[in-house]
């Protein structure tokens, strides 16, 4: 009877995995803006109100130069969106953000006010990778805010699985590291000897601003601001944290598993 009634339960609730990225993306929550964008040539050449208010030091003005904005540093707090008075920064609602290179994160400059998104692995990695990646998850001194968004991939709703991604205890068994946190000098050898176990070839993913350049944590003695101070980065995917959406598009993005466009 205990059997008939769960199976009958489960019948009536029906498949509750989104259909993204087959289906439109789910909405970001209000709360949270997306990325940011930054038209310079709304800021008057003396203005630097947004600068003092960023507490991770990611927004900076040369005399004479336009506005630059480091979206690897960037905590979403929007208190640069809020405060300036030319609304040269605002949040745009796009919950994509993931890139190749850390310079295309910088936003400002002519021709950039928006990130470059991620471009796929070449041909012959997606054909390692691009039906089956296993990653090892490696927090390096995080709060367990990108670890908890992470973790949420692996719920119902979103079913990492079904995409061949999956997350594994041992990085013997794994194409690459997922990292979270700004990489404090107590990890900073764990995570070089758990790169190391990681057979060739393989792949390193730095999520949240932490990972990407130390977060709040940016110019503490004790950490070494990111990941890539201690491994060589494929995906950089910025946040505080990231939204789980933010985390998979990016993921997607690199296995070339995105339709043109999306």
């Amino acid at each position: 009877m205990f059997i008939h009634d769960t199976l009958l339960h489960r019948l009536k609730r029906g498949c509750e995995t989104m259909a993204y990225p087959r289906g439109p993306a789910p909405p970001l929550p209000g709360r949270h803006g997306g990325a940011l964008q930054v038209e310079s040539s709304k800021c008057p050449d003396a203005c630097r109100v947004c600068v003092p208010l960023c507490p991770t030091r990611a927004i900076s003005r040369e005399l004479g130069q336009a506005v630059a904005l480091d979206m690897g540093r960037c905590v979403f707090c929007a208190a640069c969106v809020e405060g300036c008075p030319q609304q040269a920064i605002t949040q745009t609602g796009d919950h994509r953000m993931a890139v190749r290179r850390r310079e295309d994160l910088l936003l400002g400059a002519p021709g950039q006010e928006q990130v470059r998104l991620a471009a796929a692995l070449d041909a012959k990695l997606r054909k390692l990778f691009g039906r089956s990646l296993r990653l090892r998850q490696v927090s390096a001194g995080g709060c367990n805010a990108c670890e908890a968004d992470t973790n949420v991939l692996g719920t119902i709703g979103w079913d990492l699985g079904r995409f061949g991604i999956q997350f594994v205890a041992s990085p013997r068994h794994a194409d690459g590291l997922l990292i979270t946190g700004p990489v404090s000098k107590a990890m900073e050898l764990a995570l070089k000897k758990t790169y190391d176990a990681v057979p060739e070839p393989k792949i390193v993913i730095a999520v949240g601003a932490c990972a990407i350049a130390g977060g709040p944590f940016t110019g503490h003695p004790q950490v070494l601001d990111g990941a890539a101070a201690v491994v060589p980065v494929d995906l950089y995917i910025p946040g505080c944290p990231p939204h789980p959406l933010t985390i998979l598009d990016g993921l997607l993005r690199l296995l070339g598993r995105l339709e043109s466009g999306r």
